[in-house]
């Protein structure tokens, strides 16, 4: 079924998944308003917010069905958009079933953190659609306001307030970059609309305009930020320490994955043209990044910050997707894309499993995020520490016990050679070098937990409750049924393809000689 966005019916359609979760995020905020903060009342909203999250999933799944495609417009209607609204789901379902959990242990009874979640949920799918650039931003912004009050919702802790004041001020300073470029671009094309930016870079003035390469080159940087690409980055360790450890793992995974899913697609449907202008940029960024994540992480003990450090080497790797997204030509577009779905399904129950394991065993305040805190795990809690093994090989991309996260790092692998030339090669070899590197500090957590020997001032952590349980439970079984089945994601991913926009060279427009002009214009007598 193909809709017609300018008609308002059909363009509800296409908007029906965030109309659904709006209208559940309204009756959510009265709901949470209507009895004072409880406990009790917390764990009802967490569970009516829940409830939400997955009938909003079930009418992503009927849309894409139903809707695989849209005439011109400011929203996209594609594989694409519907198969990064599921992984999104999927890490707002799991941050939502952990922090019920969270929010008990730690005495926090505010309801609204999960209100606060879904709300941000809005903000993402709406950049998973965008295709202009002001709707981008919309849900950059619903999604980042959001996410800054989400960091500080431990109000007793100063590493939270602090964590969230930084997030906020730097998240702030990105947004203008943001902005900026946005209004170069308009500048420059007279149109803010993916596809009218790309007809326009058909035509030789604009796409060597100094507006133009400064706009873009703006919206890098501000997406950099958003996605924590080094050197982007130095916000990042210190929110991801500072907030709850759900709403740590819904950073790592569903804000990143939302911000890259609306890279993608900006930079291969709204700059094909433009690729010598970005393409070496974007190239050395994700180079950069996968070094230096893996680096500094190798050199962190604290959990938290190790896993942040991950996240920002991880963000490298998906940035290979944007990096060749367009290097040469359809194919190797449908490639990067479809990498990135992968990776980012991969990604997002590996990292969602690990902080869910991380919340458990750090206790209550989470005084025992150190590495050597998971010396000796297996023997006193062998489960967790199982299923603690299989997202850690997950995020190394270990084949058999890696799961998924094997065929992830294995796909994207294969799209950066597909490029065929020289500086492909080597950003396939950057992400080998640096994977085999990340095994220093991914093995060394499982070489602890099974080898190392138990320190008897450790207290026993306690068994996970019900939904933090569930939640570790499923992404492991999750990540080996894909590992070993992997052939329905893949040929989900290949559905999901976005092709970079075809870019017909437009006519220099001619300029006649001004007396030429007025001679014609002067009426005849």
């Amino acid at each position: 079924m193909q809709l017609d966005l300018s008609v308002p019916a059909e363009l509800m359609i296409a908007l029906l998944p965030e109309i659904v979760l709006t209208v559940g995020i309204l009756f959510l905020v009265l709901w949470s308003a209507w009895r004072p903060a409880s406990a009790a009342h917390q764990r009802q909203v967490g569970i009516l917010s829940l409830a939400v999250s997955v009938i909003t999933l079930g009418v992503v799944i009927w849309c894409a069905v139903r809707s695989n495609s849209a005439g011109p417009g400011p929203l996209a209607v594609d594989g694409f958009r519907w198969a990064t609204d599921v992984i999104l789901l999927i890490g707002a379902i799991c941050t939502i079933a952990m922090s019920l959990d969270y929010q008990e242990r730690e005495g926090i009874t505010a309801p609204e953190g999960h209100v606060l979640v879904l709300l941000s949920l809005v903000g993402m799918m709406l950049i998973a659609g965008a295709r202009d650039l002001v709707v981008a931003f919309l849900g950059i912004e619903i999604m980042s306001v959001a996410v800054y009050v989400l960091t500080g919702l431990n109000r007793r802790s100063p590493r939270s307030a602090e964590g969230s004041l930084k997030y906020f001020l730097l998240g702030a300073f990105s947004t203008a970059f943001l902005l900026y470029g946005i209004t170069l671009v308009y500048g420059a094309t007279g149109t803010t609309e993916f596809a009218g930016i790309a007809a326009q870079t058909g035509r030789s003035a604009v796409l060597a305009s100094p507006l133009f390469r400064l706009g873009m080159g703006l919206l890098v940087v501000g997406f950099g930020f958003k996605v924590a690409a080094v050197p982007f980055h130095m916000w990042a360790p210190d929110a991801y320490e500072g907030a709850p450890t759900p709403i740590t793992g819904f950073m790592a995974a569903s804000v990143k994955a939302a911000a890259f899913a609306g890279f993608l697609r900006l930079f291969i449907e709204g700059f094909p043209a433009a690729l010598a202008e970005w393409h070496l940029a974007l190239w050395w960024l994700a180079a950069v990044t996968m070094v230096a994540g893996n680096v500094i992480a190798l050199a962190q003990r604290n959990m938290k910050r190790m896993l942040a450090y991950s996240s920002i080497a991880h963000a490298g790797y998906i940035l290979i997707a944007v990096a060749i997204g367009a290097k040469t030509g359809v194919d190797v577009g449908v490639t990067g894309s479809s990498a990135f779905v992968v990776y980012l399904f991969a990604y997002t129950l590996s990292t969602m499993g690990a902080f869910a394991v991380v919340t458990v065993l750090a206790g209550p305040g989470e005084p025992y995020l150190d590495m050597r805190d998971y010396s000796g795990l297996w023997t006193v809690r062998p489960g967790i520490t199982l299923a603690m093994s299989v997202f850690m090989f997950a995020l190394l991309g270990f084949p058999v016990f890696g799961g998924i996260g094997f065929f992830a790092k294995w796909y994207m692998l294969q799209a950066a050679l597909r490029g065929g030339a020289e500086p492909q090669v080597l950003l396939a070899f950057t992400l080998v070098f640096t994977s085999v590197l990340s095994a220093g500090y991914y093995l060394y957590v499982v070489t602890l937990m099974f080898v190392a020997a138990r320190n008897e001032e450790i207290p026993v952590p306690d068994h996970p409750r019900r939904f933090t349980g569930g939640v570790i439970v499923a992404m492991a079984i999750l990540i080996l049924f894909f590992g070993f089945a992997p052939s329905q994601v893949l040929r989900t991913a290949n559905r999901s393809m976005l092709y970079p926009t075809q870019v017909v060279p437009v006519a220099e427009p001619t300029v006649e000689p001004v007396a030429a002009a007025t001679r014609q214009s002067m009426p005849r007598r």
